[in-house]
């Protein structure tokens, strides 16, 4: 029998890649003071969207009127996270690449939860 040497190349680099995730340095988590003197202190992008996308649970619980556990909260949550990247491809199409004005941030805002979190067309 031969020797799966493309196999074990395979598991080998798939685990040093995980190896390498978990050992790296997490970004900081933002807080949304961050976001309050954007023209003195303007932000990346991709800092805005990475805060967006943290905030999708809430999102999902107002979208749905169901609380965490729920089914339907844990299908926008999914759903939610598979649109992510082509979210976050969108806004950078769509959007410059530093935030620097509240306005932006605004618009930034609303499309990504727009984006992430799709409402239906009815209205309570």
């Amino acid at each position: 029998m031969k020797f799966p040497a493309v196999t074990v190349t395979l598991v080998s680099a798939a685990l040093i890649f995980v190896v390498w995730e978990q050992t790296r340095e997490q970004p900081e988590s933002v807080d949304a003071s961050r976001f309050t003197h954007l023209a003195s202190d303007p932000v990346e992008l991709s800092v805005v969207l990475g805060y967006l996308t943290g905030q999708v649970p809430a999102l999902c619980e107002e979208a749905t009127g169901h609380s965490r556990g729920s089914e339907e909260f844990s299908a926008c949550v999914k759903n939610s996270e598979a649109r992510e990247p082509a979210c976050r491809r969108a806004m950078a199409d769509r959007f410059p690449s530093i935030v620097a004005s509240d306005a932006v941030f605004r618009d930034v805002s609303i499309t990504m939860m727009g984006c992430l979190v799709q409402q239906s067309g009815l209205i309570d």
